[in-house]
């Protein structure tokens, strides 16, 4: 190490050090678990696993606390009210987004609809509902799309001859496909190398995901070897959709988003309008709309197929209703889904207890503002810590870390709908596919279940229910036995 990068080590250690007591003391901001360490902050602190962590430090310090990431102060927001107030009735103050890491390697800062601000923003994502619903979005066209997409999935399980498989891969490459058929106009074969080589890049960057934030906070991470994989990683997943976006731009624009997205742009162009709707924004919107529309849903799914290995009779009430209200000549469609209560309470039960994105999306603080008589200075993040409501005893009784269903369904055997149920998030940066995830999860979970018997390997040892903890909340891996039902 030489003289240089010493000084600067230490130069920057006592400007974190200095920012800190300034910060503390003068401007009264949430208080920290612990003092903060020079130049990483609280990064050595937090332990791998932070949500037993993040409730230790909210019982010590209330329901607002801080947490520094080297320089920066993340400001944590729990308890379902103070959550709604901050992130709903005050979304102008709290609804813009942090430029993060993967921004830089994108040939461009703050494009598409995750991590854009202000005007930018509002315009992408109302570019891409609108899009979006063209290709069935909150319709049935959808939901057949989906349906056909089901019934490859199932086939493809079926090709297991019931004995042990992990169904994480094969639900990745069916949920990946729904997404691209939409994006590109095209169904890939599971085969295919292009999607193959998507999915496994996929897999990649959300595996790295986490990784990837540490160097958002400690830039000086990404000229070290191992991080500049994450670097590639990014590329290789781009090269990909600017493939897509070549094959798919001059087809018809009933036919796919990309193609909707290029003419609309062309039209606003033609008419004289101010837009934001370029090449780098539709590059960058494709590749958002690919990982939210596979990651969560193929998540969600192994959540659910792991609790019904670990509660069998859960299970058996499930079929038990599909047979009864559907029975087993006909395949589950979007129109059954009030038929089948109790599914639907196993599903929002998966999403509660599972729980799988914890801190939902960060956010930035535009200007300096108060809440709760704490001073938040202007670019701090500041996140919603969702396990605070989603797990929290006073809302769901003293059994919320058990798998319970029949907590969503009230006294008259109706599906509730509980306000403080928000595993898609809160405010303006409410999940953009909520919708499409609803959709998907039922057809799929419905389908699955008519159609298999889920079982263990080891009849009396179901996998254990442990995650891999990341930016979502993975099942560790298991394998399962599905067996075909005998529907005669």
């Amino acid at each position: 190490m030489d003289f240089v990068t010493l000084g600067l080590i230490v130069f920057t250690s006592l400007l974190v050090y200095a920012h800190y007591r300034f910060t503390k003391k003068s401007l009264n901001v949430p208080p920290c678990p612990v003092r903060p360490w020079p130049i990483v902050g609280h990064l050595l602190t937090l332990k791998a696993d932070q949500r037993p962590q993040l409730q230790q430090w909210r019982e010590q310090c209330g329901d607002i606390f801080s947490i520094y990431l080297g320089s920066k102060l993340l400001v944590v927001i729990n308890d379902f009210d103070l959550i709604r107030d901050t992130f709903v009735k005050r979304a102008d103050d709290f609804s813009d987004r942090p430029i993060m890491f993967i921004d830089e390697n994108m040939g461009d800062l703050g494009r598409g609809i995750v991590f854009t601000s202000g005007q930018l923003w509002k315009e992408q994502r109302s570019v891409a509902l609108s899009t979006l619903r063209k290709f069935g979005f909150g319709k049935n066209i959808l939901a057949e799309r989906i349906q056909e997409e089901v019934s490859h999935y199932l086939d493809q399980l079926k090709d297991s001859g019931g004995k042990p498989v992990d169904i994480k891969r094969i639900t990745i490459e069916s949920t990946a496909n729904i997404i691209c058929s939409i994006l590109t106009g095209k169904r890939f074969d599971y085969n295919d190398t292009t999607f193959q080589r998507l999915l496994l890049e996929i897999e990649v960057f959300f595996s790295s995901n986490q990784q990837a934030a540490v160097v958002t906070f400690f830039p000086f991470l990404k000229y070290l070897p191992g991080h500049q994989k994450l670097v590639q990683n990014v590329k290789s997943i781009i090269n990909i959709m600017k493939d897509f976006i070549v094959k798919s731009k001059d087809k018809d624009p009933e036919d796919n988003f990309i193609a909707s997205y290029v003419a609309e742009r062309d039209s606003r162009i033609a008419s004289g309008e101010t837009t934001t709707m370029d090449e780098m924004n539709l590059l960058r919107s494709v590749f958002d709309l690919i990982n939210a529309g596979t990651e969560t849903t193929t998540t969600t799914i192994c959540w659910f197929v792991l609790y019904m290995l670990n509660y069998p009779q859960v299970q058996k009430k499930i079929y038990d209703e599909i047979n009864t209200q559907i029975g087993s000549g006909h395949v589950p469609g979007i129109q059954d889904r009030p038929k089948l209560v109790y599914l639907n309470a196993a599903i929002k039960e998966t999403q509660r207890l599972a729980s799988i994105l914890p801190q939902s999306v960060v956010r930035i603080c535009s200007k300096t503002l108060n809440i709760r008589n704490y001073t938040i200075p202007e670019g701090s993040f500041i996140a919603p810590n969702l396990d605070s409501v989603l797990l929290d005893k006073n809302i769901w009784g003293s059994d919320a870390d058990v798998f319970n269903p029949d907590r969503f369904i009230d006294a008259k055997g109706q599906l509730k709908k509980p306000e403080e149920f928000i595993p898609f998030g809160v405010g303006r940066r409410v999940c953009l596919g909520e919708s499409m995830a609803k959709t998907e999860l039922f057809l799929y979970l419905s389908s699955l279940i008519q159609r298999f018997h889920l079982l263990p390997v080891h009849p009396d040892q179901p996998p254990p229910m442990d995650y891999i903890h990341g930016i979502t909340m993975i099942p560790k891996p298991y394998q399962l036995k599905l067996i075909e039902r005998n529907h005669t």
